[in-house]
């Protein structure tokens, strides 16, 4: 439940991954998980430190969704791209016609040898000169025949009526300043593949008071979607030669995607391990347009989540969290327990231990420097960030001379 210190434990964890100079990355829906962190970060790391905080329009980062270094790359970041848009509107809104111009328009923009960027899918439509440029580059037979057969036979009255209803999902990020200088850049500030394998630590702040709900969606599914293509590019290397990296997600209901039903199921091969948080299961399993999924996690979560951790649950969730817990503790053990304390079954060598009750270490008793994560800060701001006034004549010059 709520209020019960499950953030806190995430805290524990973090920092002593931070200590252990593991690679991790904290993704943070609300802001404080991320920004307590960072003061306990060691000096000596202080050259592995990313800090993500989308609010700070001074100097934006960015983060480009549609990158991909190979053409079965561009297939997996097209499907993933147009997950996130479905993810985002519904499919009763982001149709199958919508889905066929977005996914065509990000394969050609993919393709493309210079510059593009998830904004340019619009530009594709409304633009004749820029789309012909586009689309001359093109070496997918597929997409070149929808273009040159599809497209080019659909009636007028067709394209007047659809393509304003396809544009009209991308003005939100296009006319929102704070997210046109992230989304609107050509190349990401980092390599997700690179902060993995070299064990850097990434601190993503997507508080959603500050950014809005829809802001702070898009660039988490897009921070996912880069995550679990990082996770499969591991395959094309040893297992040797494979860093462990720790992805912490608190409140990751709120993200849910196909991404993260695969990269539970295939990530621990790559040694990409989540430690993932939430309040009861029915955000797990819950399908309708509030929640715009038509996944169920909870079985991807309990077939794939070894060590299983829980604080004082939901009366309404006794009866399934009970037989994982039994006969060590009852659902009046689990649905009355004392504030901060917990109860856990542990995953040692894939064996899972008798369940046993924890009261974990109290994260906020320990003394932190504040010099020192304004320090982590701003080395971030100088490494990774660019300054608005450059990105926003850049942009303008992409959208008047190109």
């Amino acid at each position: 439940q709520t209020g019960t210190w499950k953030s806190s434990i995430l805290q524990v964890m973090a920092r002593q991954d931070l200590k252990n100079w593991n690679g991790l990355a904290v993704i943070d829906p609300h802001g404080d998980l991320a920004k307590d962190l960072i003061p306990f970060i060691p000096r000596e790391r202080a050259d592995d430190v990313i800090i993500f905080d989308p609010s700070d329009t001074a100097r934006p980062m960015w983060m480009n969704l549609l990158e991909a270094n190979s053409p079965e790359e561009r297939d997996t970041v097209a499907m993933d791209a147009m997950n996130i848009m479905i993810k985002l509107f519904w499919n009763e809104i982001f149709g199958p016609r919508i889905q066929d111009y977005f996914r065509n328009g990000a394969l050609t923009l993919m393709e493309y040898p210079e510059w593009w960027a998830l904004t340019d899918i619009v530009r594709l439509f409304t633009d004749e000169d820029f789309r012909k440029d586009r689309t001359r580059h093109l070496k997918n037979p597929i997409v070149k025949m929808w273009w040159e057969k599809t497209f080019a036979s659909m009636w007028e009255r067709e394209k007047s009526e659809m393509i304003p209803f396809f544009a009209a999902k991308f003005w939100w990020f296009t006319t929102n300043t704070l997210m046109r200088n992230i989304i609107w850049q050509i190349k990401s500030s980092f390599d997700i593949s690179e902060v993995m394998q070299n064990q850097k630590i990434l601190m993503v702040n997507l508080s959603k008071w500050i950014l809005w709900d829809i802001n702070s969606e898009l660039l988490w599914l897009i921070l996912v979607s880069k995550i679990q293509m990082a996770a499969m590019r591991r395959q094309n290397m040893n297992k040797e030669d494979r860093k462990d990296f720790f992805l912490y997600i608190d409140e990751f209901q709120n993200y849910i995607t196909p991404s993260i039903e695969s990269i539970l199921s295939e990530a621990r091969k790559y040694r990409l391990w989540l430690i993932l948080a939430h309040q009861y299961l029915w955000q797990l399993e819950k399908s309708d347009a509030l929640t715009k999924s038509n996944l169920n996690l909870k079985w991807a979560i309990f077939w794939n989540v070894w060590t299983i951790m829980s604080y004082k649950i939901w009366p309404e969730d006794w009866e399934f969290m009970e037989k994982y817990y039994a006969p060590v503790f009852s659902n009046q053990d689990l649905v009355n327990m004392d504030k901060f304390k917990a109860v856990m079954k542990l995953s040692i060598d894939n064996q899972p231990t008798v369940p046993f009750s924890i009261i974990p270490k109290n994260p906020y008793l320990e003394h932190w420097d504040d010099n020192l994560a304004k320090a982590f800060y701003e080395l971030s701001r100088l490494k990774y960030w660019r300054d608005r006034a450059f990105i926003q004549k850049e942009i303008e010059y992409r959208i008047w001379v190109m």
